[in-house]
């Protein structure tokens, strides 16, 4: 679908199928997180601390609840771009040269999207950015749901074992945010080359790769399941200082319920064109594609995830 430029203003380019196809396979928070429509800059989010129950005895008042209730913050931020285009390489074609640089633009706001939210290892007032990432997250105390600071998160690992995983998961199964149907697995990947490396006493790798469906017998892609629960890969899947579509830090796997991945959408991805004639680049006769999109993240709960990293 080609991006029209009839009228003025920002344009959204994440109803071009191209794009939303490239963002949903580059960023796992994005196709897994849980969406939350923001209405303005910052939006507040109940969260329950859930309801125990006990034995009522006849003839006595209910067991009272003491489970705390409060809210979660959805702040938006704003990620961006542009893109220098000279005049001549635009006149013959402006919607095929718009399209591509969309889906180019789409792919690295992905990226950049799972690097911000999951692998900041500063907090925000560090960063720069307008709420913390999971991995910082994970290293704070949380009073209110009970979560011990970097309880669930493991560093200092030197290799992805299969032990390493099988706790890693463990941890996230034996929690009070485990729900079998709403489990996902977020990775680097360069833990394909680890699952396919991991082999039992005899040399087999333990990590089959499905042949169903597979022209000649040959093998399907690495496994999109890790002990069974969906997993996606992710370039963005490094720890950064700041936040970065080419993140140069640690890989790590992320386990956890994806309703608790909290993704707030205040504006969607948007490219709006500038060209030469309205007065933009006209000593240099060249024309600029803004792209920008604004969105909210917030971890629900630190309880709920787990995080592994190597290196």
């Amino acid at each position: 679908m080609a991006v029209s430029f009839t009228g003025a203003g920002w344009i959204p380019i994440e109803t071009n199928p191209d794009v939303i196809q490239k963002v949903q396979q580059t960023s796992a928070v994005e196709r897994f997180g849980h969406h939350v429509p923001m209405g303005s800059n910052t939006k507040y989010t109940p969260r329950s601390g859930g309801v125990v129950l006990g034995r009522w005895a006849k003839s006595t008042s209910a067991p009272a609840d003491s489970s705390a209730n409060d809210s979660v913050l959805l702040a938006a931020d704003k990620f961006g771009g542009k893109v220098t285009v000279a005049e001549e390489d635009m006149s013959d074609s402006l919607a095929s040269i718009v399209d591509a640089k969309s889906v180019d633009a789409g792919t690295s706001y992905a990226k950049l999207f799972d690097n911000v939210t999951l692998g900041i290892t500063a907090s925000k007032a560090t960063s720069g950015w307008l709420f913390d990432s999971l991995y910082y997250v994970l290293t704070q105390a949380d009073a209110t749901t009970g979560y011990t600071a970097n309880a669930n998160l493991t560093t200092g690992v030197t290799a992805a074992t299969y032990d390493a995983l099988s706790a890693l998961v463990g941890q996230h199964e034996q929690s009070d945010y485990f729900d079998e149907s709403e489990v996902v697995v977020i990775a680097h990947p360069s833990f394909k080359q680890a699952l396919r490396g991991i082999k039992n006493a005899d040399g087999d790798p333990i990590f089959q790769e499905s042949t169903a469906g597979v022209a000649g017998g040959g093998q399907a892609p690495t496994p999109s399941k890790l002990f069974g629960y969906d997993m996606q890969f992710s370039m963005g899947a490094k720890t950064s200082a700041t936040g970065s579509a080419a993140p140069t830090g640690k890989p790590f796997v992320v386990v956890g319920n994806r309703q608790l991945l909290q993704v707030g959408d205040r504006d969607p991805l948007a490219v709006n064109f500038q060209d030469s004639q309205t007065g933009i680049g006209v000593d240099t006769d060249e024309n600029v594609l803004y792209f920008r999109a604004r969105k909210g993240f917030a971890v629900g709960a630190p309880g709920a995830f787990s995080m592994l990293v190597i290196g």
